[in-house]
């Protein structure tokens, strides 16, 4: 694979610079098995529709040809389970959870990786972090009927911002 460089330039960033080394979706750590990918969560509604919307000439057109998007306010209406289940960008700020690579947070390193840039120490923290939330595929197993949607919608929706189809418990 040839190796290439992607220079973003958007809201949050201006000529943040990255390399392209993998292939895209192939190649991930070993624990690292999301069971959505990036185009698919934008397609099920993850964030409100608000996330992507100034930067998505740094993906591939398709991941955003049936996304739902919401480009002037977050609409918790665009989401699977129409609630919200996202804290505020000041609440990650406050909490350290963000990296200066990628100032949106977890999804944003996500479709990075997916896209195939790798950054050892921040994928494995990152990696970390997504394997922690599995506690919540637990607790909707434990406290719902298999595949009752309508219980635990936050819980649900909170793991399809993670990557996991929360659709299939």
């Amino acid at each position: 694979m040839s190796k290439k460089y992607i220079i973003v330039n958007d809201k949050m960033q201006k000529n943040y610079k990255y390399l392209i080394s993998e292939q895209v979706g192939k190649n991930f750590h070993n624990e690292f098995q999301p069971q959505l990918t990036p185009k698919q969560m934008l397609e099920i509604g993850v964030f409100g529709g608000k996330y992507m919307t100034d930067c998505i000439n740094e993906f591939p057109n398709d991941w955003f040809v049936n996304a739902k998007l919401s480009p002037k306010f977050k609409n918790v209406k665009l989401n699977y389970f129409k609630v919200d289940a996202s804290l505020p960008l000041s609440h990650w700020k406050m909490k350290g959870w963000l990296h200066e690579d990628d100032p949106r947070g977890w999804f944003q390193w996500y479709c990075r990786y997916y896209f195939g840039r790798r950054n050892e120490n921040e994928d494995l923290r990152q990696i970390k972090r997504w394997k922690a939330i599995k506690r919540h595929v637990g607790a909707v197993k434990k406290g719902c009927k298999p595949q009752d949607l309508s219980c635990r919608v936050k819980q649900r929706q909170a793991l399809l911002h993670w990557a996991y189809d929360s659709r299939l418990i």
